[in-house]
C-alpha cells in the first residue's frame, strides 16, 4: 500500500505497520521528523519530484511525501469489548472513505476502544481513509464483521449497552448513563440506521437541532455523541 501525506506517513512510522520506503520532495525532506528517519537509516528516504510522488500515490495533494507500507491489519471485533469501560463505534454502511477517515479521527482522539465496520457495503481502510484521518488509523483498532446486527447482539451478551443515533430517537443524546461498556451505532448520511440495526439497539438517541438546517454530517454528529460519553464518564 502507498500512503501519502505528511501526517499519515509520520503516524505509520509511529504505529504497528512496516514502512519499507519513503519518497519525499526537497521541501518535504526538510521536515525535522523526516530528517530523523533518514539519519537513522532504518527506512530508506528517497528524493523525488512532485510529479513522481503523484504517480506513485495516484493523487496530487500528497504534500510532497508518500511511503510504501504493509497492509492495514484489522482487529478482532470481539476483543474490542474486553475493557470494562470499552467504547466501541459501529458504522452501519458508511461507504464514503472520507467519512470513515473523519470518524476514525474522532474515535481515536476520544480514546475509543475501536471501530467496527461491515465486510460488505462499507468503506475499508485505504490511503484516502488514512489521509482523511490524519494518520489516526495507525493508532486505532478497526474490525470487520459479516453482519452488524449480529455483532450488536454479541455486544449485548458481553454486557454492553448499545445506543443508536437517530433523528427519531426517543432520548436526548446526553440523557443515558454511559458508564460501563458502551457501543455507539451511526448510520450512513441520508439513510441513517437500517431498520434491523435500529431494532438491535437498546435505545435510540437524538441530537436537538435548533437552526434552519435539520441535520449534521455524520462525523460531526458522532463527535457530539462520543464526547457526550466522555463528559458523562468524567462527571
Amino acid at each position: 500500500m502507498i500512503l501519502y501525506g505528511r501526517n499519515p506517513v509520520r503516524e505509520a512510522l509511529r504505529g504497528q505497520r512496516s514502512v519499507n520506503r519513503i519518497w519525499a520532495t526537497a521541501a518535504a525532506a526538510r521536515e525535522p521528523w523526516l530528517g530523523e528517519v533518514a539519519a537513522a537509516g532504518d527506512t530508506p528516504v528517497e528524493r523525488a519530484e512532485h510529479d513522481e510522488i503523484a504517480a506513485l500515490s495516484g493523487v496530487d495533494d500528497h504534500q510532497g511525501v508518500c511511503a510504501e507500507v504493509s497492509d492495514y491489519v484489522y482487529a478482532d471485533a470481539a476483543r474490542l469489548l474486553d475493557d470494562p469501560d470499552a467504547l466501541v463505534l459501529v458504522l452501519d454502511e458508511i461507504q464514503d472513505p472520507h467519512n470513515l477517515g473523519a470518524l476514525a479521527r474522532v474515535a481515536e482522539s476520544a480514546g475509543a476502544s475501536g471501530i467496527v465496520i461491515a465486510e460488505r457495503r462499507s468503506a475499508e481502510v485505504t490511503p484516502t481513509v488514512c489521509k482523511t484521518s490524519a494518520g489516526a488509523v495507525e493508532h486505532l483498532k478497526i474490525a470487520r464483521v459479516g453482519n452488524i446486527g449480529d455483532y450488536l447482539l454479541t455486544a449485548k451478551d458481553a454486557g454492553a449497552w448499545v445506543y443508536g443515533a437517530s433523528a427519531e430517537g426517543e432520548a436526548r443524546y446526553d440523557q443515558p448513563d454511559y458508564s460501563g461498556k458502551v457501543v455507539l451505532v451511526v448510520g450512513s448520511e441520508g439513510r441513517g440506521l437500517r431498520p434491523r440495526v435500529a431494532k438491535s439497539c437498546d435505545a435510540l438517541v437524538h441530537i436537538p437541532m435548533r437552526g434552519k438546517v435539520d441535520s449534521l454530517n455524520v462525523s460531526t454528529a458522532t463527535a457530539v455523541l462520543v464526547y457526550a460519553v466522555l463528559q458523562d464518564r468524567m462527571q
